[in-house]
């Protein structure tokens, strides 16, 4: 497998939560070794995928200066990562679309195409990774088909994600190899931890 070749995959970076442990202030724009979470994640993301959008329901101007389109939630009620899902379908125009937070900014260079290999292999609908312990249900890999399955989920009032993705072909996938892909920054004190361990060139960061 050729890591470097882009897939047709719309990777939708989830940026529209309310961000109450970071104090309300917009996760996605906070600065980590200079730089928005977010242009992390893009600059990860970059080589793996052919299209990027943004998900979020504010600060839209900031968001768009990045260069990506961005894409609000239905109804601007901060739902939670499944009504940034269901935006991102709605956006997308690949067969395939990537959700991944923007709060986590060591994101590994093949999320993409391991992903997308498992889903292949074992003919799945949704691809998520497993690190070991749990699922992590925000880094998945979904078939836009299901753009309609989720807009009636949600629209019964339905938020949790492993209740839908039980109602479709599911792929495990194993990523306990790099934990280091779900670390996520949450609150300041994170934020600065994180911060002094990239600062220092700690490899596992």
């Amino acid at each position: 497998m050729n890591s470097r070749r882009k897939l047709p995959v719309t990777a939708v970076i989830l940026a529209g939560g309310r961000a109450t442990r970071m104090g309300g202030t917009d996760k996605g724009l906070v600065e980590l070794c200079g730089r928005p979470m977010i242009e992390h994640v893009l600059a990860a993301l970059e080589p793996q995928v052919e299209h990027m959008v943004i998900n979020a329901n504010r600060n839209l101007e900031r968001y768009a200066a990045f260069g990506r389109p961005v894409v609000t939630d239905a109804d601007g009620a901060f739902l939670g990562p499944l009504a940034g899902l269901s935006a991102g379908l709605g956006a997308a125009t690949t067969d395939l679309v990537l959700t991944v937070p923007c709060d986590c900014p060591l994101l590994v260079p093949d999320l993409a195409h391991r992903l997308h290999a498992a889903m292949q292999q074992q003919d799945a609908e949704i691809a998520v990774p497993f690190d070991g312990e749990r699922l992590q249900p925000v880094f998945a890999l979904v078939q836009r088909k299901l753009a309609d399955s989720l807009a009636a989920y949600l629209a019964a009032g339905d938020r949790k994600i492993d209740l839908w993705f039980a109602r479709h072909r599911l792929a495990r996938v194993d990523f306990s190899d790099c934990p280091e892909n779900f670390v996520n920054v949450n609150d300041p004190a994170e934020r600065s931890a994180l911060e002094a361990r990239l600062m220092a060139g700690d490899p596992g960061a």
